[in-house]
């Protein structure tokens, strides 16, 4: 629904379910426009990506330096903004599950810090907007309604990379690691 002329738009995506990898399950979306009668550009150019964000998911941070501008921590208000978080820690619950669940599941978003390889230039909160970035989100989750499976607290890595095509992305998920598993007296980031 289009809200500025409260007009139904046909929406056309093309995602990938690219696999599994070392402790990762990756997505790529080749397509997310309006459906139109242009052919998708289904190559995904590798090249264009920083081996920075490339290779094993990274470890969890247990701390933050406020100081370091690789890292940005996302206030609370911009949770609300961007809801497309609220997607990403879905995406990861998911992942986790190797099931269906059976609606969609209700979390409630703890904290969030964006690390990226490159400085912000003005402001820190334009990493909410990079192209390539690696998100730590911590959730709760009370459960699904029928199995109770997943009631906690949760954490997950996603790293996003773009390559530069029009409606390119590319979703990598950290699945449960030993590290998680260590790391379940330490739910939260510390900040």
């Amino acid at each position: 629904m289009d809200p500025a002329c409260q007009r139904v738009l046909p929406f056309q995506t093309m995602v990938s379910d690219f696999g599994y990898g070392e402790g990762i399950i990756k997505w790529r979306s080749l397509a997310s426009r309006l459906k139109c009668n242009e052919t998708v550009n289904d190559y995904w150019d590798d090249t264009e990506i920083d081996a920075f964000y490339k290779g094993a998911m990274p470890k969890w941070l247990f701390h933050v330096d406020a100081h370091n501008k690789k890292y940005y921590v996302v206030q609370e208000s911009e949770l609300l903004e961007n809801d497309w978080l609220h997607l990403f820690a879905e995406i990861a619950l998911y992942s986790k599950s190797n099931r269906n669940l059976d609606a969609p599941p209700l979390l409630e978003m703890k904290n969030v810090v964006i690390e990226t390889k490159e400085e912000y230039t003005t402001e820190a909160r334009e990493k909410l907007q990079a192209d390539n970035a690696i998100f730590y989100i911590s959730f709760k989750y009370n459960g699904d309604p029928s199995t109770g499976w997943g009631a906690g607290d949760h954490n997950a890595i996603i790293r996003k990379t773009m390559d530069g095509g029009l409606g390119h992305m590319s979703l990598e998920v950290a699945r449960r690691t030993e590290e998680e598993r260590l790391c379940s007296d330490y739910q939260s980031l510390y900040i």
